[in-house]
């Protein structure tokens, strides 16, 4: 068992770093970019893409030819969608009998139980995001056509969709999407995208299954119940914190400030894109966001973080210690011990990880605490939002945050 699992989690591993290879060898190609981008920055990126992160080195939309923007959206695909999904499919492809011990790993990566015919629902997955991503396309559409043209204008507006569903929050703008911080469409269709793929898929697949509350799965209930809730205070809380500040929402209008507050607020749990410059935000406000990128989005979601039904559980666990009960409880079921101690060991392996990895860019940046710290938690949790440092950073500290990235992506 213990064997199985370990060449599993380095099948997982191993595909995962040949597709962060490939995807760097093509990006390196003269074709793919203008200009210099030297083989860190190219690797920095491909990481950033396939871990659906965003963080950037270079100007996506500059730095990258049409075939390089190509190969970050393959890689945002494979990424978003996850290594399970996506070696399932090889493995059909190739093999054409799916296992039983590659049905049993999906199923547990996709928190299946039961007779479930794993690769119909990889395949329903699939459509799933084609489907949310092109009716995304053509809303935004909507905005960048008479802007910029059919051609120019659908493809842009497929990039965000794509970048979005996948909560990667590469933007083909330099200043990403602050251009359009007062316009509805774009200002809640991103947010759309984001939320439908940071949900999970698993609890998208539990709703159409169940229709009715009280059928559905403890990860989903939870999940429904958390990912309003966190998107409330969020919003509440950046309006608050950020209202009165000339840098980002002082100068907006009434009704723009809580649209601005609502799409940072949906982006912060792991998308990473902006219509507020970050790097001007309040430090009460920038600690509020990294704790919303830690907590980062749903479990098998195309999302990062510690996942928002871990940070449940131990929610739950706390309070059933301070209130000395025996088992851990939510909507009247009982938490398996497994499940409590799990949630605990993945919030202490994050919190190691992310200390390490603070440290050693603090011996190797000359950056503020604050700003090192914003651009770990955000790597690790694959938010990709940043104080603006990331292009700064030395070689041995981008190669820490595609090591962080990984991490972070992998889980």
């Amino acid at each position: 068992e213990d064997n199985s699992r370990w060449s599993e989690a380095k099948l997982i591993l191993g595909s995962f770093l040949i597709i962060l290879l490939v995807g760097t060898l093509f990006l390196v190609q003269p074709s793919s970019h203008k200009g210099e981008v030297t083989v860190i920055n190219a690797l920095f990126t491909a990481t950033s893409a396939i871990s659906v992160t965003g963080l950037g080195v270079v100007d996506t939309g500059t730095a990258f030819t049409l075939q390089g923007q190509i190969i970050l959206l393959i890689l945002m695909e494979i990424g978003g969608l996850g290594q399970m999904t996506m070696t399932l499919l090889l493995i059909a492809m190739f093999s054409k009998r799916v296992g039983l011990r590659q049905q049993v790993l999906a199923k547990e990566a996709l928190g299946q139980e039961g007779s479930v015919n794993i690769v119909q629902l990889v395949k329903r997955i699939v459509l799933f995001a084609l489907i949310a991503q092109l009716i995304g396309t053509a809303i935004m559409a909507i905005r960048w056509v008479p802007d910029m043209g059919w051609g120019h204008g659908l493809y842009v507006s497929f990039f965000h969709a794509v970048s979005a569903f996948n909560n990667a929050g590469f933007s083909l703008f330099a200043n990403n999407l602050m251009d359009y911080r007062d316009d509805p469409i774009i200002s809640l269709t991103i947010p759309a995208l984001l939320i439908l793929g940071g949900v999970g898929f698993t609890v998208i697949v539990d709703l159409v299954r169940n229709r009715r509350w009280r059928k559905l799965k403890l990860h989903s209930k939870l999940m429904l119940l958390m990912t309003p809730a966190l998107l409330l205070l969020g919003t509440l809380m950046f309006w608050l914190l950020e209202h009165n500040n000339p840098g980002t929402l002082g100068k907006v209008s009434f009704g723009g400030q809580w649209l601005a507050a609502f799409f940072q607020s949906a982006s912060a749990r792991t998308a990473g894109f902006n219509t507020i410059d970050i790097g001007l935000m309040t430090p009460a406000a920038l600690l509020f966001l990294m704790m919303l990128m830690f907590i980062g989005a749903g479990a098998t979601s195309t999302g990062g973080g510690i996942k928002v039904t871990t940070f449940a559980v131990v929610l739950l666990a706390t309070r059933a210690f301070l209130t000395k009960r025996p088992h851990v409880t939510a909507f009247g079921r009982t938490l398996s011990p497994q499940i409590v101690t799990r949630s605990l060991a993945i919030i202490i392996v994050s919190t190691m990880v992310l200390m390490l990895a603070m440290f050693l860019l603090m011996l190797t940046e000359s950056q503020s605490f604050d700003k090192i710290m914003f651009e770990t938690i955000s790597a690790f949790a694959t938010v990709g939002l940043s104080t603006g440092i990331t292009a700064s950073l030395s070689e041995p500290g981008k190669l820490i945050l595609v090591l962080v990235m990984i991490c972070g992506r992998l889980g």
